[in-house]
Parts: structure tokens; C-alpha cells; sequence
């Protein structure tokens, strides 16, 4: 089953003479596979090149028109994969544009850091910046019934939504894929910082931050766990949230002194590798974290769905010191919405200092029952 990505149609519309198309995404969520999708289907001459490969680093190398005019004779798109692996590519991007605008260039990542660092000054003004993420609920709304998207949630809660995920049957596969990819991609791409010493240092990290899902994250502690300063410990989250491992939600706070505001809860992009770190893909029936998945899951098809359809809003936790609290805050033009996430069917109010201190907000609690229309 080949899935339509959300943001397909949008990229075509931006992919024009003159610009810079750069593609982020993590390693394994479908980068490559679109862009060939996509200039398969363009009937224009391209070349391919891969940051990875050795060769393509030994071809762009010398920085001159000279260079660059063979090397873009005949063609009318440049592609390269994996493009923050290069030197220099942002300068070198930059002389390609200016000095051959008949050219559409598309260019892609695995770290948001490492390519927006090397390409961000050079081609201000000239490049169209696209995410993509692990498969989407709202993407796969157009392959399934309602009864068979509600059969698969417990699959998507347990082993998430890499691409390959949905072609693998068996379940003992899904884990090691899932295992494969937490070592031989997520890993590799956060090595090739120069800040990162200790690889397991960061598997630990990162297994601290999937046990405490929903709750906010303490640097010291975290630190004092790990043998690390508070300083190394808020680094690491920092290049984790950049190869789109990780992301960090801070604290809502306006109109309430004792509103917890400098505090931060941490989620993962896809509830899979979040299992596998803690090494726990046991059914829902045989767990004790639910909850927490059910929350990650929810607030990263959310983060999806908003970002697919430009919806531009801020999201945020809230709670108080006396331990009100509501798990998820959109803010828009100054419009607050609150969404309270609950497995079970219990019956929950809006706590009362938020619903006083926000009496214009919206306050919903988002279940097994209305979950759909909050995700796609």
C-alpha cells in the first residue's frame, strides 16, 4: 500500500525554477521514497546525488561555476539526499541558484540542526522548507473504514507509524524494524554531532524521558541520574528534538501566579521508538503505561495534523501548584482551546482555576469515542 503524504501536493506547487526545495524529516519516515514518487512522475532530466555517498562529496568539492555548469549539464532538477552530510552545502547550493536559475533543486535531511545550520544564511530568500513525519492518522483516513482505523489503533499505540511498519505482518519484525532503526538511523545521525561523547549516555536519556511521558522533566534530576550537568543534559534534548526524536512542550502561563510555567514535558515523534527504548511491546491488555502512550499518541497526530494543514498553533501543558492541570493548550491569536486526553470514559470537568482564570476558552476531553475528529 502506497500512502499519499499530506504534504505531496504542496511541495509540487513549490517546486519551481530558482528555488531551494528542503525536505526534514528523521531517517526511515519516507523522505526518499517521495522524492522519487514525485520526480518519477515529472518528465524532465534530473541528477541524483546522496550526502552519504562518498562521491557526491568528491563532485561538489571544488566550489566554481565551472564545476557546477558541468556538473548540471543536460538537467533541469538537482536532487541530494541526506544533504547536511556535505560541507558546505549551503554556500554551495547558493552559487548553484544564483548562477543557474533555470535549475529546480531539492535538497533534503535527517537533521533539521545540521541542514538549517549549513543552508539557513546562504539561501534566505531562496528555499521552501518541508517536514515530514512518520505516517500520519489523517494521512491514513483515505485506506481505511472507521472499524478498521479503531482495530488498528492498539498496533499504532504499541508499534507507531514508520512507513515499513504497515507492510510488516508479524509482530516479532515490527519490534526488530522498529529496534533497527533506533540503533542504525536515530543513533547515527545524533553521532555525527561533535557535542555527542557518549551514545549511551543518550540511549539512557532518552529512557528516562519515555518513562516520564506527561510529566514534567526535572534537568538536575535527569542529570544527577546520568552523571551529567544539568547544562549536558538540556544540550542532548536540545540535538534530540533536532533529528526529530523527541519534542519539548513548556508550561502555559497568563493569568495565574501559582500557573507552572518554566517547567517542560518531552514527547516522542512516534510512539514505536518510545517502546522499544523502554523494550516494551507487550499488548495493551498486559500494560501499566497506557496512559502515556495514549497521551504521546495523541499530542504527535495533533502536531501532525496542524502542521499538514498550516495551522500554525502554539501548544502548550497547563497546571497550577496545587495539581490542576490539563494535558494540552492550542493557542492562536490569543484563542485558547484546552484538550484533557482520557483512555477510560470517565467523566472530567474543566478544573476550576483554568476555567476561571479562561472563561473564554474551549475545554474538551478527548476519548477512545471522539479521538478521530481531534487527529484527522
Amino acid at each position: 500500500m502506497v500512502i499519499q503524504r499530506r504534504i505531496e501536493e504542496e511541495f509540487r506547487k513549490k517546486l519551481v525554477a530558482g528555488k531551494v526545495n528542503l525536505l526534514v524529516g528523521a531517517r526511515r519516515v519516507g523522505k526518499t521514497f517521495l522524492l522519487k514518487k514525485i520526480i518519477q512522475s515529472i518528465d524532465e532530466p534530473y541528477l541524483w546525488l546522496n550526502g552519504d555517498d562518498e562521491s557526491t562529496h568528491t563532485l561538489l568539492a571544488e566550489r566554481s561555476l565551472q564545476n557546477y555548469k558541468r556538473l548540471t549539464s543536460g538537467i533541469s532538477i538537482l536532487i541530494i539526499d541526506e544533504a547536511q552530510m556535505i560541507q558546505d552545502i549551503g554556500l554551495k547550493l547558493k552559487i548553484i541558484v544564483d548562477e543557474f536559475p533555470h535549475l529546480k533543486i531539492i535538497a533534503s535531511g535527517s537533521s533539521a540542526y545540521a541542514l538549517s545550520y549549513k543552508v539557513g544564511e546562504p539561501l534566505v530568500g531562496r528555499a521552501h522548507w518541508h517536514r515530514l513525519y512518520p505516517i500520519a492518522q489523517t494521512e491514513l483516513q483515505h485506506y481505511e473504514n472507521y472499524l478498521e482505523t479503531i482495530r488498528n489503533l492498539e498496533e499504532r499505540l504499541i508499534y507507531g507509524s514508520y512507513p515499513e511498519i504497515f507492510q510488516i505482518e508479524n509482530f516479532i519484525e515490527k519490534e526488530r524494524y522498529i529496534k533497527e532503526i533506533l540503533d542504525s538511523y536515530l543513533f547515527k545521525d545524533l553521532l555525527t554531532f561533535d557535542e555527542i561523547r557518549n551514545s549511551n549516555k543518550i540511549r539512557n536519556l532518552l529512557k528516562l524521558i519515555a518513562f516520564q511521558i506527561g510529566k514534567e522533566i526535572s534537568y538536575e534530576e535527569l542529570g544527577k541520574q546520568l552523571g551529567m550537568s544539568k547544562n549536558t543534559v538540556e544540550k542532548y534534548l536540545d540535538l534530540l528534538s533536532k533529528v526529530f526524536v523527541v519534542y519539548r512542550v513548556g508550561g502555559y502561563s497568563k493569568n495565574l501566579r501559582k500557573e507552572v510555567s518554566k517547567s517542560s514535558r518531552w514527547y516522542f515523534y512516534d510512539n514505536g521508538v518510545r517502546n522499544a527504548l523502554i523494550d516494551n511491546f507487550n499488548p495493551i491488555s498486559l500494560r501499566n503505561d497506557i496512559g502515556e502512550l495514549w497521551e504521546n499518541y495523541l499530542m504527535t497526530e495533533r502536531l501532525k495534523k496542524n502542521e499538514y494543514e498550516r495551522k500554525y498553533k502554539e501548544i502548550y501543558f497547563w497546571r497550577t501548584y496545587d495539581q490542576q492541570e490539563i494535558d494540552c493548550i492550542e493557542v492562536k491569536n490569543l484563542e485558547l482551546e484546552a484538550y484533557e486526553f482520557k483512555w477510560g470514559n470517565r467523566n472530567v470537568k474543566v478544573p476550576k482555576a483554568f476555567a476561571e482564570a479562561y472563561p473564554e476558552a474551549k475545554f474538551e476531553v478527548i476519548t477512545k469515542e471522539n479521538y478521530l475528529d481531534f487527529i484527522q
